[in-house]
């Protein structure tokens, strides 16, 4: 069994412009333990501030209630004592102790000795275990230091090795390391300390941090440091998403994980961080479970032919299949397949024809937009839409909010509204609510609003939007195309409405 130690409230912390709140440190806290089933966290450093003394206050309250507190950990320094101080005050009882991994570290930055370093240690762990607070120690530059000063390393933990210390921690400090060195370097330290833990703690400099952490799982070491989303100083440290399926697929072996979590995980952090997550990142990205290749589309309906052991299942997601200029006819019928939508082989030549025409010109084409488009190419005046914008007007003047006015008819009955908004597009869907609650009808939640127009940054370039919503307990997408930002988030409204309605 492989030991998961998440450290994304402490070290995924440290990602330029990333600061969590006690609320939303908290909240993390209780999804990566009680829903994700990490073995432990790191949840903050010690002295760094007043707020954050409250908020590892609040998490280890909740931590105590229930059972959770020797998950919590904490990174402490070498400084007389203050930060196991500072650790038992706010409720904790497990420190990472920050030492120097390194002969440079050790020489360069702290100006002493070895010897006088690990004295200091010594003292400290002596403290904390009067103090009823335990210890794991971090071996800080330890990747540049078992390359160049392996005697530093060697002798350093000769001098810490009988003391209660729980676990060693090696960490790639810099992101230096290959897996080629990880491999052996984490195998020298577990052949002279067979009984020791060692866990190991990538960074991402060079991209190889999954990488590095399969190699260390392949050395011995049975404790792995991730955060979610890869989150981390520069380049950041090895993400959660990636370590649990190489982990599992790659090595055989086994976590407390439950993988269906990751996904809920993962969408929370990149909301409470403000870092979106990139689209084709493993595991987590929005795009990863989608074909766009109309042939592997045709070879997932002939026995699966292009599926990995990565199934979208497995991790709470998913597969869908793109829509766009390499879309062939098996991408198409499995969104009509979704929709519940039949069709003969004409229609769908048609229809596929104009999926990639549409994508010749760089426009997205969503599951949604596929009875749209099968109405206008059919021309059925039976599949017209039930809600059709009559007349709107939008006004905006400085100093005042912006106005709305609109018509709009509903199964062939007129009704008009007024309102005022934050901007054009809020005035318009204020408007049209009002309509709806004088109807008695419910209205659906907007979830997300995305702008977006074709590479190049033209002036003259159509806009495209897409807005999500949440109906029902359904969530779907609406897109709207128009030179006018505003006119396409209203197409995609009416596009929402009459899929609503339908």
């Amino acid at each position: 069994m492989i030991e998961i130690m998440d450290t994304t409230l402490r070290d995924g912390e440290q990602t330029s412009g990333v600061s969590f709140t006690a609320h939303e440190k908290l909240s993390i806290a209780q999804v990566l333990l009680n829903e994700l089933g990490v073995d432990r966290i790191e949840i903050a450093s010690a002295r760094v501030s007043d707020g954050e003394f409250e908020g590892v206050k609040r998490v280890a309250a909740w931590a105590r209630s229930t059972g959770n507190l020797h998950k919590l950990e904490v990174l402490g320094f070498v400084d007389g004592g203050a930060s196991i101080e500072w650790i038992k005050e706010s409720g904790c009882r497990m420190m990472n102790l920050l030492c120097k991994g390194s002969y440079r570290h050790v020489t360069g930055q702290l100006r002493k000795t070895p010897e006088q370093h690990a004295e200091d240690i010594r003292a400290l762990v002596v403290s904390a275990a009067t103090m009823d607070i335990g210890v794991n120690i971090y071996l800080e530059d330890w990747s540049n230091g078992i390359r160049n000063s392996p005697e530093y390393v060697f002798g350093f933990v000769d001098k810490l090795k009988d003391l209660p210390i729980r676990r060693y921690m090696l960490p790639d400090t810099l992101g230096i390391l290959n897996p080629l060195h990880t491999y052996e370097y984490c195998r020298q330290m577990i052949d002279r300390y067979p009984t020791l833990q060692f866990d190991f703690h990538a960074h991402n400099d060079y991209d190889l941090a999954v990488a590095n952490v399969f190699s260390a799982v392949r050395a011995g070491v049975r404790g792995i440091h991730t955060t979610v989303n890869g989150l981390g100083e520069r380049a950041g440290n090895a993400p959660l998403g990636s370590v649990l399926a190489v982990i599992k697929d790659q090595l055989g072996e086994e976590t407390h994980l439950n993988e269906e979590k990751i996904n809920d995980v993962s969408r929370l952090v990149e909301t409470y961080s403000g870092i979106h997550i990139a689209p084709n990142r493993p595991i987590v990205g929005e795009s990863v479970f989608t074909q766009c290749a109309g042939i592997h589309a045709d070879g997932d309906n002939k026995n699966n032919l292009y599926y990995n052991d990565l199934l979208p299942e497995r991790f709470g997601r998913v597969r869908e299949y793109a829509l766009g200029k390499t879309s062939g006819k098996a991408n198409i019928r499995k969104n009509l397949e979704a929709l519940g939508i039949g069709m003969d082989e004409e229609t769908m030549r048609k229809v596929t024809e104009r999926i990639i025409e549409l994508g010749d010109k760089k426009e997205m084409v969503t599951r949604e937009d596929l009875p749209y488009i099968i109405s206008d190419i059919l021309k059925d005046t039976t599949n017209e839409s039930k809600i059709k914008i009559l007349n709107y007007s939008l006004s905006l003047a400085q100093g005042l909010r912006p106005v709305a006015t609109l018509k709009i008819e509903i199964d062939g009955q007129a009704y008009e509204q007024s309102a005022s908004g934050d901007g054009q597009y809020d005035a318009f869907v204020t408007a049209l609510r009002k309509i709806y609650a004088d109807l008695g009808r419910p209205f659906p939640t907007l979830t997300n609003y995305s702008v977006s127009i074709p590479p190049g940054g033209r002036t003259d370039a159509l806009v495209q939007t897409i807005i999500s919503w949440n109906f029902a307990g359904n969530d779907f997408k609406t897109r709207g195309l128009d030179g006018d930002q505003t006119e396409a988030a209203i197409k995609a409204t009416i596009k929402m409405l009459n899929k609503i309605e339908g």
